[in-house]
């Protein structure tokens, strides 16, 4: 009986997400620059007579369980690659928030891909996971791969960026979560609203900020804070207005950046170093304006196998 194997995935901060107009397909070009942070999901993949998925950690009663879950879909994809049952037990402890716009899903299921692989020695290469992951989802290329990188397309062609030094963050969590296809159908609705027009032809081409690129390459905190973007930020914000709040009491605090994360509702704060988070932190968690807040640092690596 092979042993158990488990994987560790960070979650992500989009600093800047640019969004093109609507495709006929449904999609939307991106600009999609993601860095991974230093909250972590674990996905331990274990043999089974056939997939069963069970969760622990916040919001747990959140993430489904059956084969609509990512990490279940990753299983399955590997599985019929390969010509092989997917008897696998797969168990995730999850630390990323739940709908959060921290691609928590996504880390499940780039976790499981590389547990599953590991486990049922099927032996498939960066290529073909990278492949499975975009079939999968938008995100989950980044989710396996780390670091920092620009994403275009959909957000699944990935280009590594180099980056200079350590970013702090602090992540104020909303209660609930919000769809990310809600923010996007939003986002086009206000962009119709506004006269401008949603469509690819009305919008134009999404492209990464070079002033964004540089602060990245440099390690320099407070350029990054001058040019990091969310154009779905709107969107979230007319969805759920109280996180006006919430980023407002972390500018008070002193952050150097405050923005919504991806889709939200999670909100991001850049500080400009290690006390200066903690004092973010502080404040946001007696402001009564998130239900808990986080403290971390990236980039971080991408997934990778861990002892169980």
């Amino acid at each position: 009986m092979s042993r158990p194997v488990t994987a560790r995935v960070p979650a992500k901060v989009n600093v800047q997400l640019a969004v093109g107009g609507l495709r006929p397909d449904g999609f939307h070009d991106l600009a999609n620059v993601f860095l991974a942070v230093g909250l972590h999901d674990e996905v331990t993949a274990a043999p089974a007579d056939a997939l069963r998925i069970t969760v622990e950690g916040a919001d747990a009663a959140q993430v489904p369980l059956d084969r609509t879950n990512l990490a279940a879909r990753a299983a399955l994809a590997l599985a019929e690659r390969h010509g092989i049952e997917p008897g696998v037990h797969l168990h995730i402890a999850k630390d990323i928030p739940v709908a959060g716009g921290m691609a928590g899903g996504s880390a499940d299921a780039a976790g499981a891909l590389l547990a599953c692989d590991a486990l049922w020695g099927t032996r498939a290469t960066r290529a073909e996971l990278l492949e499975i992951c975009a079939e999968l989802g938008s995100d989950i290329p980044f989710s396996l791969v780390g670091g920092v990188a620009l994403g275009r397309g959909r957000g699944e062609l990935l280009t590594p960026l180099e980056t200079g030094g350590t970013f702090h963050w602090v992540f104020a969590v909303a209660d609930g979560g919000l769809s990310t296809p809600a923010v996007y159908r939003e986002c086009d609705r206000l962009r119709e609203e506004s006269g401008a027009g949603a469509n690819a032809a009305d919008v134009p081409d999404p492209e990464p900020s070079q002033a964004l690129l540089d602060a990245l390459r440099t390690g320099d905190a407070t350029a990054l804070a001058a040019a990091v973007s969310n154009d779905l930020q709107p969107a979230a914000l007319s969805l759920r207005p109280a996180l006006a709040d919430t980023l407002r009491a972390g500018a008070d605090a002193g952050a150097l950046a405050s923005l919504v994360s991806g889709s939200g509702p999670t909100c991001a704060f850049l500080a400009k170093d290690v006390e200066a988070a903690q004092g973010v932190a502080t404040a946001l968690a007696a402001s009564g304006t998130c239900r808990t807040v986080r403290v971390t640092s990236g980039p971080v690596p991408g997934a990778r196998l861990v002892d169980a």
